[in-house]
């Protein structure tokens, strides 16, 4: 079985508290877009999790989350037949802050439950992701959600109006949990407005959700190149720019295709890992 798993953006992130199990409690505006990794999903006759992935850098053992991802789906019903083979086809970035392992755990969660004809509905396979990381319930719902907590709770809401979007990641890796430790080291911090961002998104009002995107993270985590990046996407026109997750890849939004087309043109030209997109409406697609 073969499906398409889309990348994220964060159009608003916030960090409520630190927990007591050491998690944060957040709030998430998500969003979906049209930049996608390809996984496939077949039964082998090896009773082991075999991962196959051509791209340099991904770990095709225990350490992959596609590989918990499926642990815990067999954990989950007792299937001691784990004889399937996971093929990933990588176009979104890793360690970017776009949920690039995460959208690949829940398309590995989405192929078991048809091959395995266990018919979950997606809130319990949000559930069994949530469990392996704060993403993957989004990346299973897809499209615009407000998501709170660590991320389990998923609330899909309007969905953005149209336009397009740039993503730029520079030659730069952020560790997750590193970023949240230098959140936690900060003595103050500039909360976003929540409440105003939840009504603009409900209400598809484009140019209010534009001006209250923004993310925390950015409080915290050093990025050398992001006052660069987002001056190029602001004078190329972006009507809003922000880091999504814990960095370090900046999204510029665009009203117009040629402004979009034109910072793409121009970030292009410096940093390897640029991308121009649509909002997509959902996370999974069958191929």
């Amino acid at each position: 079985m073969k499906v398409k798993v889309a990348a994220k953006i964060n159009l608003m992130l916030d960090i409520l508290k630190r927990l007591d199990n050491g998690y944060h409690s957040l709030f998430m505006i998500m969003q979906s877009v049209d930049l996608y990794d390809t996984i496939t999903v077949d039964k082998n006759n090896e009773n082991k999790i075999i991962i196959k992935c051509d791209t340099e850098g991904v770990p095709c053992n225990e350490k992959n989350i596609v590989y918990k991802c499926a642990e815990a789906f067999f954990n989950a019903f007792g299937i001691t037949d784990k004889g399937i083979t996971i093929t990933i086809e990588k176009n979104i970035p890793m360690a970017a802050g776009t949920a690039g392992g995460s959208a690949d755990g829940a398309g590995v969660l989405y192929c078991l439950n048809k091959l395995y004809e266990t018919n979950l509905p997606q809130k319990k396979l949000c559930e069994i992701g949530g469990k392996v990381g704060a993403d993957i319930p989004f990346c299973l719902v897809g499209g615009t959600a407000v998501c709170l907590g660590t991320g389990v709770i998923v609330a899909p809401t309007t969905d953005l109006p149209d336009c397009y979007i740039v993503l730029c990641k520079p030659d730069q890796d952020v560790s997750t949990p590193e970023a949240y430790a230098q959140f936690d080291s900060l003595n103050r911090v500039r909360h976003l407005d929540r409440i105003s961002m939840v009504d603009a998104v409900a209400a598809g009002d484009y140019e209010k959700i534009c001006s209250l995107c923004g993310n925390v993270f950015e409080q915290a985590v050093e990025v050398p190149k992001r006052p660069h990046i987002k001056g190029v996407m602001r004078k190329s026109g972006a009507d809003a720019t922000a880091m999504s997750g814990s960095g370090p890849t900046v999204f510029g939004i665009f009203s117009d295709k040629e402004n979009a087309e034109d910072a793409y043109n121009k970030l292009s030209k410096k940093y390897d890992n640029v991308y121009l997109c649509k909002p997509a409406k959902q996370g999974i697609i069958e191929i």
